[in-house]
């Protein structure tokens, strides 16, 4: 990293330079030594990494740099080879998927996982957490848990409305355009009133026409308190909302920071682009402009 970046400091976020693995002043997460094979394939090698609590942090990298497999290690859909880490002090490693769940670190994926047989509001009660009917024995009494279940239900259809979604609510989620299936997911997660929510690719697929909206509610998850850690490839977008961005390249995290000093990294602009000083990138509010095929074939006829 350029050495004038790397005196840089963040306030409120980290307790040191901008490189990476750099400390944060109250981390939510803490990864260390994590690393996955398949076969000769490194696709995840993470010495340090820790994801601050309170604030919006994309987890970026061009396509093959392990960010959903790192997602999925994280989040107990898989199994590293090696390494240790913690969520809120509560180490992780071995927990499957559904504890880490309950204990408030809830994530969302690149292809949605709405049911698509079950209506809109009975996607968004299987969410709900610590349900009495869900037992064997208590699901035979309804009066049990009657009165929880209404409660589920009342608090759905908030969410619901808050996602603009509350009209579909009888509806299959099979009748959900790609975008509404993408808020369903979203506000799926929040039923079980999360701590961390985890969001790869959130507007992958999405119409243009609800991107604003998904921006909101991303917005908004951090205003109620939420820590967001989200994988994007979009740059506008990830200088548009994030705090704080990580960097990963062929498994690695190559480069942190906040979005403008990130963006201009030679680091970054290298794993996107190869060799930077081949290419000529302008940073313009925040996004990376990517040079034109006819500009690089006029640039290589003047050398």
């Amino acid at each position: 990293m350029p050495a004038n970046n790397a005196r840089e400091k963040s306030t409120g976020i980290t307790t040191g330079d901008f490189v990476p693995g750099v400390s944060k002043t109250d981390p939510i997460m803490v990864a260390d030594n994590v690393t996955r094979h398949f076969g000769g394939l490194t696709a995840v090698d993470v010495d340090h990494l820790e994801i601050q609590r309170g604030v919006i942090t994309a987890l970026i990298g061009p396509n093959g740099a392990g960010k959903t497999t790192l997602f999925n290690l994280l989040s107990g859909f898989d199994k590293p080879n090696t390494g240790t880490w913690s969520f809120d002090g509560i180490a992780l490693a071995g927990i499957p998927s559904f504890k880490v769940s309950q204990l408030g670190q809830i994530r969302t994926f690149q292809l949605t996982k709405a049911l698509s047989m079950l209506s809109v509001m009975e996607n968004m009660k299987l969410g709900a957490k610590d349900q009495f009917g869900e037992h064997l024995w208590s699901a035979m009494f309804p009066w049990l848990w009657r009165a929880q279940d209404d409660e589920i239900e009342s608090k759905a259809m908030e969410l619901l409305a808050r996602f603009k979604l509350d009209a579909k609510a009888d509806d299959f989620a099979a009748s959900l355009s790609g975008g509404q299936r993408k808020l369903l997911e979203m506000a799926r997660a929040l039923m079980s009133d999360p701590t961390l929510v985890m969001l790869d690719e959130p507007m992958a697929g999405v119409n243009p026409a609800l991107t604003q909206s998904l921006l909101d509610h991303i917005f908004g998850l951090k205003e109620q308190g939420m820590s967001v850690l989200f994988v994007e490839h979009d740059m506008q977008m990830v200088s548009h909302i994030a705090d704080w961005v990580v960097v990963m390249a062929e498994g690695r995290i190559v480069a942190e920071g906040p979005p403008a000093i990130v963006m201009k990294d030679p680091a970054v602009i290298d794993a996107y682009l190869g060799s930077h000083q081949d290419v000529d990138l302008g940073v313009v509010t925040g996004r990376i402009e990517l040079p034109t095929p006819a500009e690089k074939a006029s640039k290589k006829g003047t050398k």
